[in-house]
């Protein structure tokens, strides 16, 4: 690979901005918004921190090279030209991904085939022999992309999706991805200068990703394998030097980052989860349904993943979003409350009008995610589309603020 090149890195549709700015951060130039991804452009070192310190990005790859293919026999020709003994061992193996969209190359396991006997033509015309292909756990794992008969050939750096942080020991019914967690908190704008609060916080992925942030922990800390480190190039003095600047980089945090779940079992994993990750000493996991969730004073973000219609059945899902909103009322002025949804119908029942609203993907879901300022004087949307102030309309605020008188 040259010193500089470019890259490509790969998140979640919504998270592109916010990835490019963690690019930009450790370095990255000349970054270019793409669907799903985004370009830049950097050295060895930097593909290396991507991978490591990146907390939206779900892997890296790396083009090696860009040319028209109209047909099978072209690609085939053209693929047979790159210097794939640069990369792969003679001794061992690889796999390949196929992707194929607007083109007449319309196979992507096709595509995968043809892509595999160049690389292997090549090199048994140079060696006799050949490398083994491994689809489980390859060596080298390349990627092929034919979009509108132009074909991109990249290394994937990353080898595992970058959401496998290596710390989750379980999980409960419809997991949050940890990719997408952690792009929700750097949405939120929390920037660790308050209380961090998830109310239905399942197997513990949100506070677990607030606390690796807060800390400045990196997010792949507790990965043991990357697809660089198995490459002929891998630097292993670089990659440590990485790590221990990383290590030496970490943060002090003094607010208090809760989790709570009405499920004691399913809390049961997000509390392994939580000593796998180190951060049983400053993550509070707490038994408790949302209406007894009494968040510090001191204000700061809540941010949470309540079911959905659409993924757990909840025998009364309009009575659950009704809930969530009597709680942020009662129990979190002073907070931004972000809530990711993709039941329209339920979150109406909040009672609190958003103040905005991001478009994110949870899974195959398109989903809102919102976000709602609770301060003194909140106004409450009733259903006959009324307001009143928030704080002095309910009795249990009007308590809360003559107990502390």
């Amino acid at each position: 690979m040259s010193k500089q090149q470019s890259y490509i890195a790969k998140t979640f549709s919504g998270l592109e901005e916010v990835l490019s700015k963690e690019i930009k951060e450790l370095g990255g130039l000349n970054n270019k918004i793409l669907n799903r991804a985004v370009l830049f452009d950097g050295d060895k070192e930097l593909l290396y921190k991507v991978n490591y310190l990146c907390r939206t990005a779900i892997r890296v790859l790396v083009p090696i090279a860009i040319f028209r293919a109209e047909n099978e026999n072209e690609l085939y020709k053209e693929v047979l030209k790159i210097k794939w003994e640069d990369y792969i061992h003679l001794n061992g193996t690889f796999s390949i991904d196929g992707i194929t969209s607007y083109s007449n190359i319309s196979h992507s396991k096709y595509l995968a085939l043809k892509t595999k006997d160049a690389i292997a033509d090549r090199f048994r015309d140079k060696y006799g022999r050949r490398p083994n292909v491994d689809t489980r756990d390859p060596d080298v794992k390349i990627n092929v992309r034919v979009f509108r008969n132009e074909c991109t050939v990249s290394l994937d750096s990353s080898g595992e999706s970058l959401h496998k942080r290596g710390y989750r020991t379980g999980t409960g019914p419809a997991p949050l991805n940890e990719v997408l967690a952690a792009g929700m908190i750097l949405l939120s704008g929390w920037d660790s200068n308050g209380n961090f609060v998830d109310p239905m916080c399942g197997s513990g992925t949100l506070p677990i990703e607030a606390a690796m942030l807060a800390y400045n922990i990196p997010p792949l800390k507790y990965r043991e394998q990357f697809g660089f480190t198995r490459w002929k190039d891998f630097d292993k003095e670089m990659w440590q030097k990485i790590k221990d600047d990383a290590e030496a980089a970490r943060k002090e945090f003094k607010f208090n980052i809760i989790g709570s779940d009405k499920s004691g079992r399913i809390l049961q994993v997000a509390r392994e989860n939580v000593v796998s990750a180190g951060l049983d000493d400053v993550i509070s996991l707490r038994a408790q349904y949302i209406d007894d969730v009494h968040p510090p004073d001191g204000g700061g973000v809540m941010i949470t993943n309540p079911p959905y219609g659409e993924r757990i059945k909840v025998e009364d899902i309009k009575k659950l979003y009704a809930g969530i909103g009597d709680a942020l009322k009662t129990e979190f002025e002073g907070y931004n409350a972000w809530i990711i949804s993709s039941d329209k119908e339920a979150l109406k029942f909040i009672g609190l009008r958003p103040s905005r609203r991001i478009t994110l993907f949870n899974g195959p879901l398109e989903s809102g995610f919102y976000k709602f300022e609770i301060y003194k004087g909140t106004k409450k949307v009733h259903k006959t589309g009324k307001e009143d102030d928030a704080s002095s309309a309910n009795p249990r605020r009007r308590r809360k603020r003559i107990d502390k008188s």
